[in-house]
């Protein structure tokens, strides 16, 4: 197995797909008048998995255009992250550390976040082919602007699944369903480079 990196156009559709949920996210986000500034909380230390093969390596798509010394200094702090969410679920505790990407409170690979990073924060809905409807209420802050109103706008995860599991069997191909299945914290991705296929 070989480092695999994304072609140009599979790369260029999945930041099709990173901005339609953008789009979707701002429009949920206006309705409530809804912003992260001035939080006093950072998401971006919330403990996050990751599952597809095409996200990790678009991730280090954004990371091989770093500055090597730069790259170097994220790769540290992922240790550093990998050895503090070990310490924490030995002891039983959901890990709370601040991702490696972050700078200052912001994302330094902003443009190469990933799916649940985007996502986080408003309100979502994800439906699924049966009917069912699971429902995601935003973080502390969203809900406490939703407080109690009985409409809600939400995002619909859902057709912006579908494309992410459409552009993953893009990506590999006669491969899906025989390589592993990826659960792993961005530090992993960083740390063990980008995925082998």
């Amino acid at each position: 197995m070989e480092a695999s990196i994304l072609q140009p156009e599979l790369a260029a559709k999945i930041a099709d797909l990173y901005e339609r949920m953008e789009k979707a996210y701002d429009i949920v986000a206006r309705q409530l008048d809804f912003t992260c500034d001035g939080c006093p909380d950072n998401c971006c230390d919330s403990y996050f998995q990751h599952h597809t093969y095409v996200e990790w390596a678009y991730l280090w798509q954004g990371l091989m255009a770093l500055d090597p010394a730069r790259r170097k200094e994220i790769e540290n702090r992922a240790a550093e992250y990998g050895a503090a969410c070990e310490r924490a679920l030995a002891r039983g505790e959901r890990p709370q550390v601040m991702c490696p990407l972050n700078d200052e409170g912001r994302c330094g690979l902003y443009l190469h976040r990933l799916m649940i990073c985007r996502m986080h924060g408003v309100p979502s809905s994800l439906t699924f082919p049966n009917g069912k409807v699971q429902r995601f209420p935003g973080c502390f802050r969203c809900q406490e602007i939703v407080g109690e109103r009985q409409v809600v706008p939400t995002v619909e995860r859902a057709p912006l699944f579908r494309g992410l599991a459409a552009l993953e069997q893009e990506f590999l191909g006669s491969l899906q369903g025989e390589l592993p299945k990826v659960k792993k914290t961005i530090a992993d991705m960083i740390l063990l480079g980008p995925p082998r296929l």
